[in-house]
């Protein structure tokens, strides 16, 4: 909006234009509003998890100080944070009050319902009063545990999401082996749509390799009935961020191969003190979830011989899926560090049986682990409008949709 430089700061107009500016504030304005409304309102000053925060962060200083509102409603009291209801900062870096460059450029104005009328319980996640009774919870936590509180984002609880372990805390510690696992539930409502992805990276810094490795190749990311886990092995001694990221899609959207966009729901920081095991990255799969799940949940392929997404095989091993609707151009690669992998296609073989089940044949060439993808495509003929590239039958790998992968451990034991 243009406003006119010689409004009336009193006026409609000129608090709007005072809230462009800066000279207004936004928890200021809807008290007044308030006001006007007869409705009890109050400003509320703490700590938020604002711009620039990460998991682990002390609040010692002013750096994160922030105002939102409780406004009294039905009978209660809620709280209003109209700030974040109404715009948001994109990839921000910045830390918080520069407000300058960068961080103005990054504002996206965007409504999100979450910090309207914010229930308490989830609302003391990111927002911290100083005065203990606006925390309006039965029993108020200390600063120290505010702190501990894992790092969520709106996102979090719009899908309903919640943390099934009392011990998961924003700062994690791995064990001597290096492991540390995060397991976030879903609502039964959400796990036919909900799709997660992750990023691993140093806490102090941007760097996601180690030794010339991406660092998601040190996190397992597998779904049993409602609960998605992550289980990070570092690979040192150091410091990590883990990002978690969630998008609810349609198996029609997720079929369609285009780019999928996912935002951060949660963040952890993982700290490794010292490490007795030395770690290897899991084999250069496809990245997302292990196991079947995500092949039923979008592809409606029904694991007949292995539900699990670990697998202990011998030399060779036979995995079947029945196909509860038709699909074509089935595809599989096998990876394990270090080996060729045009060598290791030609240990993969596939067929369909009786038209509904398809089988996937592997002999392995040596003891180890391996990594298993398989991508498919649904049948859509030329007749029925499909685009060319959904033929049947051009088999390329780019034009099939990864569907699934396993993490398979081959010895002569198994």
């Amino acid at each position: 909006m243009s406003f006119d430089e010689n409004m009336s700061g009193d006026t409609p107009m000129g608090l709007l234009r005072g809230i462009k500016h800066g000279t207004e504030s936004y928890h200021v304005l809807f008290k007044r509003l308030c006001s006007y409304a007869g409705l009890h309102c109050v400003v509320i000053k703490g700590y938020s998890k604002s711009a620039g925060y990460q998991p682990g962060v002390k609040f010692e200083d002013n750096r994160f100080r922030n105002s939102w509102n409780a406004v009294y409603v039905a009978g209660a009291w809620r709280f209003v944070q109209c700030n974040w209801g109404a715009r948001h900062l994109v990839n921000a870096k910045e830390a918080p009050g520069q407000k300058h460059g960068g961080a103005l450029r990054s504002l996206r104005y965007e409504y999100d319902d979450h910090y309207f009328l914010t229930d308490p319980r989830e609302f003391i996640y990111e927002f911290f009063p100083l005065q203990s009774e606006w925390q309006l919870l039965r029993t108020s936590i200390s600063l120290r545990d505010f702190e501990e509180l894992p790092f969520v984002r709106s996102l979090f609880f719009r899908y309903g999401l919640y943390f099934p372990d009392t011990n998961t805390k924003a700062v994690m510690y791995t064990d001597q082996t290096g492991a540390a696992t995060v397991r976030i539930a879903m609502p039964v409502n959400m796990q036919s749509s909900l799709i997660f992805h992750y990023n691993l990276k140093l806490y102090d810094g941007d760097g996601d390799m180690f030794d010339s490795v991406s660092l998601k190749r040190f996190v397992m990311q597998s779904v049993v009935d409602n609960v998605v886990s992550f289980r990070v092995h570092a690979p040192a001694a150091a410091e990590f961020l883990l990002d978690i990221f969630a998008n609810s899609v349609t198996p029609r959207e997720y079929l369609t191969g285009e780019p999928m966009k996912f935002k951060s729901v949660c963040k952890f920081k993982i700290v490794c003190s010292e490490l007795h095991t030395v770690m290897v990255p899991l084999p250069d799969c496809a990245s997302g979830e292990w196991g079947p799940v995500k092949a039923t949940r979008l592809f409606g392929l029904v694991p007949i011989t292995h539900p699990d997404a670990l697998i202990f095989a011998g030399k060779d091993m036979e995995i079947q899926f029945r196909m509860s609707k038709p699909l074509t151009d089935f595809m599989s690669t096998l990876h394990k560090n270090g080996a060729d992998e045009k060598k290791l296609s030609k240990c993969v073989t596939h067929r369909i049986i009786d038209e509904d089940i398809v089988s996937f044949i592997i002999s392995f060439p040596e003891e180890g682990q391996y990594g298993f993808d398989i991508y498919t495509r649904e049948i859509s003929p030329p007749s029925l409008g499909g685009p060319p590239d959904y033929r049947p039958h051009r088999r390329n790998k780019c034009l099939l949709t990864h569907c699934c992968k396993y993490l398979i451990n081959s010895s002569k034991r198994n």
